[in-house]
């Protein structure tokens, strides 16, 4: 693939994750006590609405991308609904419109995760070398988003990301034509993939998966609350947060040297260790307080950086090379299935529920044991590791379906 095209799938990620940067570190505030002020439930629900979405994504997108639409033509006509729904956010405070609203922004905007990876995976040579150079225009996205709330309040997080959509929209319709793939087999995309998890290497990442996005979601439903206790303001949170995706520009970058020359699994496992890692500092630096302690949580989060795209990015890149091509994108959906869905869902309940087990007190001197709660995510990712590190072996012997590619090492 020459650079002019690469760049242009690198600014196609930036628009893509500037959209959902803007919003999604900073949501647990806005919708807390200080500002709207919704209860533990309906905070929940409101992070729920991703994650429900993302159940219906494999469905919807999936299939429509798979077998029917021009994956850039998804994206633009997904991303004007999407962008729409978000500028409603910005202007609604009652929580049932926000509720619904939310829930139309994810249901269009959901898929386009998927299908950007697609839509760039189908345009590449060698994914292993050239995706990180891609994906790293998504995680300068993310980095933008926060900056802007330097200057903003964040009652503006919607209106960013809105605006990030139309614009999106608009941009998508000038990519490379990227047509439908076709099936002899089934027309049924989304069945196609569920039937891969016949494979055992498959269905034990997918396990895997889920846990580590079940950690994932800790990382932003609490961060946000965790960092205000603490005494960080409000307006440097966000930014703060985009450490992570600061160390993930460089781990983006290398991470085909060290899918190469460590394999699939021992890259993984540092991915999952990363969390580990993190919320043991988390634990601590709760436990201990202070602003020595501050600085060394928000600098834990440039072990966000790798954490994400040892596992999460290289998942993606796992799927594309061993799946087969006609249902790719229904793949990459059925991973964000659990990345998006299934692992935010069970963790917005989890791990709100956990906050207000934990609370302390009433009004504003409650405070929360986050020393105990994020002991919790730490024993996930040390299970998680030793499920990846028992059991995960990609190798050519693997009985596989006969239209599934051979696995390789």
């Amino acid at each position: 693939m020459n650079s002019a095209i690469r760049i242009r799938f690198a600014v196609m990620m930036f628009l893509e994750y500037l959209i959902w940067g803007a919003w999604y570190p900073l949501l647990n505030n806005y919708i807390g006590p200080d500002h709207l002020n919704f209860d533990w439930f309906q905070g929940a629900m409101i992070n729920n609405a991703f994650a429900i979405m993302s159940l219906t994504a494999i469905f919807f997108g999936g299939q429509l991308a798979d077998r029917y639409f021009s994956q850039e033509k998804f994206l633009a006509g997904s991303l004007l609904i999407a962008g729409a729904a978000m500028l409603g956010l910005h202007f609604v405070t009652g929580f049932w419109m926000f509720f619904v609203l939310m829930l139309v922004h994810s249901f269009f905007y959901v898929p386009t995760l998927s299908v950007t990876n697609s839509i760039a995976f189908a345009n590449l040579t060698d994914a292993q070398k050239e995706f990180g150079f891609i994906r790293v225009g998504g995680t300068i996205g993310w980095i933008a988003a926060a900056w802007f709330f330097l200057k903003l309040d964040i009652t503006n997080l919607f209106a960013v990301g809105g605006i990030a959509a139309l614009v999106m929209a608009a941009y998508c319709l000038t990519l490379p034509h990227t047509p439908p793939a076709r099936s002899e087999t089934s027309a049924f995309a989304p069945l196609e993939a569920f039937k891969l998890l016949r494979v055992p290497t498959i269905l034990v990442l997918f396990i895997v998966t889920f846990l580590d996005s079940l950690i994932h979601s800790c990382y932003f439903i609490t961060s946000g609350p965790f960092y205000a206790k603490l005494g960080l303001p409000e307006r440097l949170i966000s930014t703060a947060m985009s450490l992570g995706q600061i160390a993930e520009i460089a781990t983006m970058a290398t991470l085909g040297y060290f899918l190469k020359n460590l394999g699939w699994r021992k890259v993984m496992a540092i991915g999952v260790l990363g969390q580990v890692l993190r919320f043991g500092i988390y634990s601590l630096g709760g436990h201990f307080g202070g602003p020595f302690w501050l600085w060394m949580i928000v600098l834990s989060n440039i072990v966000h950086g790798f954490a994400y795209a040892f596992f999460f990015a290289t998942v993606y890149i796992f799927v594309d090379e061993n799946f087969p091509k006609d249902v790719r994108t229904s793949a990459q959906t059925l991973f964000n299935l659990l990345i998006l869905g299934l692992g935010p869902f069970v963790g917005s309940f989890l791990w709100k529920g956990l906050e207000a087990a934990l609370k302390r007190g009433e009004g504003a001197a409650a405070t929360v044991d986050y020393t105990m709660l994020f002991l919790v995510p730490l024993g996930i990712g040390l299970v998680s590791t030793a499920i990846l590190v028992a059991f995960f072996h990609p190798r050519a012997k693997d009985p596989v379906p006969e239209e599934v590619p051979v696995l390789v090492n």
